[in-house]
């Protein structure tokens, strides 16, 4: 399988109305979305905490916060590293998790994933499972 590029917009939950658009790659390796700092600060978009990643055999440290994304018309909030310059923006498994979408292999593209759920129907019963 080849590298999936999306266009997806970000914007900063504070003020929904200003979202700068982006072009990444899907990677469902990866757990958080990756932005670039410059896109995230014109945003107004802050750190919250420093987290530490593994990469390229070593380790690195990132700021990471909370942005929205904008993708096939739909609006999700979701954790995103500030990515420094040069790094590659990258759309990572918890965004398609939220926006419950998957990759489909076949066409290279993003399509809508089957949500599962457990379901229970009373308690110190045995959970149910639809499927």
């Amino acid at each position: 399988m080849g590298f999936i590029r999306v266009r997806f917009g970000v914007y900063n939950p504070v003020n929904p109305g200003d979202v700068v658009e982006v072009e990444g790659l899907v990677d469902t390796g990866v757990i958080y979305t990756v932005v670039p700092r410059s896109v995230l600060d014109k945003l107004g978009v802050k750190p919250l905490e420093r987290r530490r990643f593994r990469a390229f055999g070593g380790y690195v440290e990132r700021d990471v916060g909370e942005a929205g994304v904008v993708l096939m018309g739909r609006r999700r909030t979701v954790p995103v590293v500030f990515g420094e310059v040069d790094e590659i923006v990258v759309l990572g498994v918890t965004a398609l998790e939220a926006f419950g979408l998957e990759v489909d292999v076949v066409r290279g593209s993003l399509r809508e994933a089957e949500l599962l759920m457990l379901l229970q129907s009373k308690v110190g019963r045995s959970p149910q499972f639809q499927g």
